[in-house]
């Protein structure tokens, strides 16, 4: 959310930016707010007015009631009762007005950062490097879902019985891979100085609001009946969430915190054939990571956020490329973000396996996310990324370890994981 003083002293920046966004409808938002602004400051400070005037009134009726002037202070009580009358309506108004306008601000996106590239969607996103030779072997190599069941790794027709579309049951060495994958990222970030954390799964609907757009939202995420509690779609939002209401010491910065936790999606919408199988599910397992750090320091960590990821990967064999987002495929919350995608040999395309995003202030403004320092205080800036998240990742590791026989081979750095199995091999 957008800090309104900002926007009032700046409305073209943020009509322009909401323009490089694409989202030309939400352009009147920018005037409407500012107007609703006015009316909501004019209300306050003549109510501040009465609020400063009640006790001076107050002695003005003793001091006439002294001098036996009865008549005159009965004419300044019914002036106090006026005056009463009149503020509780300027409070409401007030109250009614502030609503408004945080609720527009909640919709107007963020000021994305000037390196962004402009453009309308995903496919204007732009390629910034490649890690790692792409291969395509000299076999063909099957659909993801067709090697697992090989490993007798998958089931999905008893998911389909069990919960639906979206679901599946991993078997044995598929779902101790999964497994291993988990524990190797967890690892991975410990040893970088990340504090380990496994969260809350379920969340309250300020953390939910205050973590994500409204659209956002109801693309995602699944709601607890009649309780005030959603089902995360990713631990970045208890993480984050975390921190709400907290002011932190500006000496205990950064924060940086990796976490464990299954995640929820809905998944709204009509998808492609490759993104059957476990691409794009209802259910899966992550390891994230989140910073929460000085304003000045978050570009700096935005690298070292991804560049994790990408380190990560390599080290498991797995070609990869970072993809710099437009700013149309942006988030409205979102400052600047990178996608992390895995070479897949059997599509001879990359797809995606991560996303690391710079929120700048967004989400702190939002929780109340504050830090105090000999400067004063101000709001923190978060950002998160994706360590690993299979089943997805899965795919990328079994296409890029795939042997012709139907065997994977285990990279060394996952077999203390694997109980020490170099290969996994088709029974």
């Amino acid at each position: 959310m957008l800090d309104l003083k900002f926007l009032r002293e700046n409305p073209e920046i943020v009509k322009q930016n909401i323009k490089n966004k694409f989202q030309d409808e939400k352009l009147p938002l920018v005037d409407e707010v500012i107007e609703l602004d006015a009316r909501r400051r004019a209300a306050q400070q003549e109510a501040d007015n009465l609020r400063a005037n009640r006790k001076k009134i107050s002695k003005q009726i003793g001091a006439l009631m002294a001098q036996g002037k009865k008549e005159e202070a009965q004419e300044v009580k019914e002036q106090v009762t006026r005056n009463a009358e009149r503020l509780a309506e300027l409070e409401v108004q007030e109250g009614e007005l502030a609503e408004k306008v945080k609720k527009i601000m909640m919709t107007i996106p963020n000021i994305i950062d000037p390196s962004v590239p402009i453009g309308r969607d995903d496919s204007e996103n732009v390629e910034v490097q490649r890690y790692g030779e792409p291969l395509v072997p000299d076999f063909e190599i099957p659909y993801h879902t067709d090697i697992m069941e090989k490993l007798n790794g998958i089931d999905l027709e008893s998911a389909r019985r069990v919960a639906g579309n979206g679901f599946y049951y991993l078997m044995g060495d598929i779902a101790r891979l999964h497994s291993a994958v988990i524990s190797y990222a967890r690892d991975f970030m410990i040893d970088r100085g990340f504090t380990y954390c496994v969260p809350p799964f379920m969340i309250r609907s300020n953390v939910v609001t205050g973590v994500m757009s409204f659209a956002e939202m109801d693309a995602m995420m699944y709601k607890i009946e009649g309780e005030d509690l959603y089902l995360i779609g990713t631990s970045e939002h208890s993480m984050i969430g975390k921190f709400i209401d907290n002011v932190l010491q500006e000496d205990s910065l950064p924060r940086t915190l990796t976490s464990y936790s299954p995640c929820f999606r809905k998944e709204k919408g009509a998808h492609g054939i490759e993104e059957r199988g476990v691409y794009r599910i209802h259910q899966f397992e992550k390891q994230e990571m989140i910073v929460v750090c000085k304003p000045e320091e978050s570009p700096m960590w935005f690298d070292k956020l991804w560049q994790n990821t990408v380190d990560l990967f390599r080290s498991l064999d797995i070609p990869v490329r970072t993809l710099e987002c437009c700013s149309g495929d942006l988030a409205d919350l979102k400052v600047k973000s990178v996608d992390v995608e895995a070479w897949s040999p059997r599509q001879k395309k990359y797809f995606e396996v991560g996303s690391c995003s710079n929120l700048g202030d967004a989400q702190a403004r939002r929780l109340r996310i504050r830090v105090v320092g000999e400067g004063g205080k101000y709001f923190a800036h978060t950002l998160n990324n994706t360590v690993v998240a299979p089943p997805r990742m899965l795919i990328a590791f079994l296409e890029n370890n795939l042997n012709e026989d139907g065997s994977v081979n285990i990279p060394e750095v996952l077999r203390p994981y694997m109980g020490g199995k170099s290969v996994i091999r088709p029974e």
